[in-house]
């Protein structure tokens, strides 16, 4: 389970804001990749709390209300499909981030970022491979991505109802690939993944 180890090694080195960052959305073939930075107070214990892939929904919304109110501070960072296609999801991805820090009440004054790639940003930060299963502060990051996400791709199914995006997120299962050949890709699919493009 997620635990406050890497931000005490922060706090003992100085450091008072420490934002855990994650992202959700780098896979799906539709929607946008969003990011979330959180800074939690210290020595702040949330039961359940963990990686979002690890949560049923129902938990995650309930997570999300509690770190909602819990949390110093909340940034959030929506990049489109559009400029996926245009920049790659990687840059996407990091673009993502870097809005969710500035998006933040609270400027935070030390990162503490899931996965193995850091931010164009000069505050001092650490990467963190698997960081949501390890880190309170990036698993609850995750939660927030991920529910902000699923509510986004919840307005795209009614916008876009023969997709069913409702149910997969636009994540690339086989009833959705499925749905793509039937139809043709949308104007929320990603035409520079594999899977959509074939479609273009």
């Amino acid at each position: 389970m997620p635990n406050m180890n890497y931000e005490d090694i922060a706090r003992e080195k100085g450091y008072r804001f420490i934002a855990g960052i994650d992202e959700v959305g780098r896979g799906p073939l539709a929607g946008p990749v969003v990011a979330s930075a959180v800074i939690l107070p210290e020595n702040i214990s949330i039961a359940d709390i963990d990686d979002s892939k690890r949560l049923s929904e129902k938990e995650r919304e309930r997570l999300f209300n509690i770190i909602k109110r819990k949390a110093i501070s909340i940034g959030i960072g929506v990049v489109s499909e559009k400029v996926i296609d245009k920049i790659n999801i990687l840059q996407a991805t990091r673009k993502a981030m870097l809005t969710a820090v500035s998006e933040m009440n609270k400027i935070p004054d030390y990162l503490l970022i899931d996965g193995i790639h850091t931010i164009d940003s000069e505050i001092m930060q650490s990467a963190i491979k698997k960081g949501d299963g390890l880190s309170t502060s990036i698993a609850a990051a995750s939660i927030i991505a991920k529910v902000t996400r699923d509510r986004i791709m919840y307005k795209y199914n009614k916008l876009f109802p023969q997709y069913m995006f409702a149910r997969h997120k636009g994540y690339g299962t086989k009833e959705h690939l499925n749905l793509i050949r039937l139809h043709g890709p949308c104007n929320i699919h990603r035409k520079s993944f594999k899977g959509v493009k074939e479609y273009v």
